[in-house]
């Protein structure tokens, strides 16, 4: 009898100890899926890898961005829907950049889910992992690329080489997100068993 109950003790404890490891990971991850349907990723392809495609790359770039094209997006929802809708827009301010420049390359602009790795911009690192993306190719599209987060507009400052403090972000990411992309040291790990978890069960 005391054999069985010290069975019953060691399996509960050790019960407790897997719920104990699987609350964080799950936690951090449903915060993790929140962070990643938050935000659009602008993706930008070059045409070739010529230093005159990726600085012709960087120009669209630019334009994109001091274009206010998703001014007014109240969420992820309302970034999606103007994007989409000025899809032929972008793709038309693109291509005076480019003729502007010299070069008859065509684009391409569309409205993606895309995987990206994970990527810093000044103090904040975005989780690797599947993103909404406007996805602007450039000609043949086999350059290198370019991206950051258009919405909520982290993009500018990123392309401006300064960093966004937290009280910008504040307004825009909840304490938690913010943690995420401030520490991201601190839940690599739990976010890699997450992605693998929804690999297997997705």
């Amino acid at each position: 009898m005391r054999k069985y109950l010290s069975f019953i003790m060691a399996g509960g404890l050790i019960l407790t100890l897997l719920i104990s490891c699987a609350v964080p990971i799950v936690r951090d991850g449903r915060r993790l899926d929140e962070l990643r349907g938050s935000v659009l990723r602008l993706h930008i392809l070059a045409n070739s890898d010529s230093d005159e495609d990726q600085r012709l790359k960087l120009c669209v770039r630019d334009a994109l961005l001091e274009s206010g094209v998703l001014s007014g997006a109240g969420d992820l929802s309302d970034a999606c829907a103007l994007a989409e809708e000025r899809l032929p827009e972008i793709e038309t301010l693109a291509e005076e950049v480019l003729r502007g420049q010299g070069c008859s390359c065509d684009v391409h602009a569309e409205i993606a889910e895309m995987y990206f790795d994970e990527r810093t911009y000044g103090d904040i690192t975005m989780p690797a992992g599947e993103y909404t993306a406007l996805r602007v190719s450039i000609g043949e599209a086999k350059g290198h690329n370019w991206w950051c987060v258009m919405f909520p507009p982290l993009c500018i400052p990123a392309a401006c080489g300064e960093v966004t403090d937290s009280g910008d972000c504040g307004e825009m990411f909840s304490e938690e997100e913010l943690d995420i992309m401030y520490k991201p040291k601190k839940y690599r790990v739990r976010f890699a068993i997450w992605d693998e978890l929804g690999e297997l069960f997705g």
